[in-house]
């Protein structure tokens, strides 16, 4: 019985990754924070989507996107693209839809409307970096005024790993190992029981 476990243990760990759809939800207190989600591709991808889908036509924040290398050089930032995910997102929802992304590491940040990056690298800031922060719900926020909700929601598609600080996700490959080794302790127990 212990080998049929090794065995297919072995085969999830050499079984290549297969990239998922992940969601991510929070909070942001401040009008000057930044939340961080990296994420990451082993091979190169093809259809990679990034998006948030919280601004819910105005219950929550607009949001600020952009796109990084592990090394902090800024790919690109969006203000506004609804277009991602249509049966998800509303007006003023961001995010990239990648067609080609090199296998590596990647982050994606956001931040309320209009704390755009200040450069092309993550250690050059944001706007509102030497503001005294204001709650979100009380900061009069130039796209939608004020008494707007601070829940914010991120989906990465295509991907095959990905985390915020504190909310790590693991890959599909580890999740499998998990299970074949929950599947086996489960049958150890009912031998010794038996």
């Amino acid at each position: 019985m212990k080998l049929p476990l090794v065995a297919a243990a072995m085969m999830a760990l050499s079984a290549p990754s297969q990239a998922a759809l992940f969601n991510f939800t929070g909070t942001i207190t401040n009008h000057s924070d930044v939340v961080q989600v990296s994420f990451t591709t082993y091979a190169d991808a093809t259809d990679v989507r990034v998006w948030t889908d919280s601004f819910k036509s105005g219950l929550n924040f607009d949001p600020i996107t952009a796109l990084w290398r592990a090394d902090g050089t800024r790919l690109g930032e969006n203000d506004d693209n609804a277009s991602i995910d249509p049966a998800t997102q509303t007006i003023y929802d961001s995010g990239f839809s990648l067609p080609f992304l090199a296998a590596g590491s990647y982050l994606f940040t956001i931040a309320a409307y209009n704390n755009w990056a200040l450069g092309t690298l993550l250690s050059d800031g944001f706007t509102f970096d030497n503001q005294t922060p204001i709650p979100i719900g009380e900061w009069n926020q130039p796209a939608n005024g004020t008494g707007k909700g601070n829940v914010w929601s991120v989906w990465l598609d295509g991907v095959d790993v990905a985390s915020v600080p504190g909310n790590t996700v693991p890959e599909p490959s580890v999740l499998a190992l998990l299970a074949v080794g929950a599947l086996g302790g489960l049958a150890m127990r009912r031998r010794k029981a038996g």
